[in-house]
């Protein structure tokens, strides 16, 4: 009966381990702690030019990079770390926004990306916002059996409330995987989850497309990521430091219309901070905005 008892325990222990996701290959944990786990977030803002409604709109683009203890089951920040063993794990969090002005109304857009630094996994859960004076809409992706559980909310009656299941990767969480390591990024073709911002601005079916990835050296120690679709005739180009920590320094957008028109939007960043911004919430903080180009 113990020598029963002993084996079960070792099939039900490999089971598990078969059932957890691998470690993430080529992440220098030493380094990534030594820049990344010192209790700042960092703090990029970018001059945006956003093409919307057939024009180029002057706006901001901020990207914050920040790492968070997360639970893997609820797919949400944890608050005692400590207390609930393996399900904790560390994810590098993106929040980037975009705000803009289009005629007498402004925009608003928020996109949140929680990626895993040591698991070898699509990123758990991404959620992205519009509002502006036309009304809101709201997109959420848990990524749970093997697939991304989506629930999409819009008030637009031809989108209107959906769930839906699709087992892809996300292109928004490709920022966050060149910030870890830009070779976590196959390069080749792939099966994609545009943009949840470009999806809402184009209406497009929310669905996976092929896409292809490519990599190239632009010199003074800067790469380029590519991402091109091409039944939406749409590109992604983001531009990085080639070293640690892979710094985002601009990104582009690139929609060409059914009747050969380009659509740009473009961002360039302007300044870099880390801050342990969630302490500085008083009114005597302020100015800090101006510092940083806001």
């Amino acid at each position: 009966m113990k020598r029963f008892s002993f084996v079960l325990l070792i099939s039900f222990s490999l089971l598990l381990a078969s059932c957890a996701p691998q470690s993430r290959e080529g992440v220098d944990l030493d380094q990534f702690a030594g820049y990344w786990f010192q209790g700042k977030a960092e703090i990029n803002v970018f001059d945006l030019q956003q093409s919307r409604y057939g024009e180029v709109r002057e706006g901001n683009a901020v990207m914050i990079f920040v790492t968070e203890d997360f639970s893997r089951r609820k797919q949400v920040k944890l608050d005692d770390p400590a207390g609930v063993g393996a399900d904790a794990r560390k994810v590098l969090k993106l929040n980037m926004t975009r705000e803009f002005v289009t005629g007498v109304y402004p925009y608003h857009t928020m996109l949140s990306v929680f990626t895993p630094v040591n698991d070898e996994t699509n990123s758990y859960k991404l959620a992205a916002s519009v509002t502006e004076w036309c009304g809101q809409a709201f997109t959420q992706m848990n990524w749970k059996n093997s697939k991304y559980k989506i629930q999409s909310f819009s008030y637009f009656e031809s989108e209107g409330d959906q769930e839906l299941t699709i087992e892809a990767q996300a292109e928004d969480e490709l920022f966050n995987l060149i910030r870890i390591n830009p070779d976590l990024i196959a390069e080749g073709d792939a099966r994609l989850i545009p943009s949840l911002i470009y999806q809402r601005f184009s209406h497009v079916e929310m669905n996976d497309y092929r896409a292809k990835i490519s990599k190239s050296d632009l010199g003074d120690n800067t790469s380029e990521l590519v991402v091109f679709y091409p039944t939406l005739n749409r590109s992604l180009k983001i531009q990085y430091k080639a070293f640690f920590p892979f710094e985002i320094l601009a990104w582009e957008e690139i929609q060409i219309k059914g009747n050969g028109d380009q659509e740009v939007t473009k961002a360039v960043r302007k300044k870099l901070e880390l801050s342990d911004y969630w302490n500085k919430n008083e009114k005597l903080f302020e100015p800090l905005r101006k510092d940083l180009g806001l």
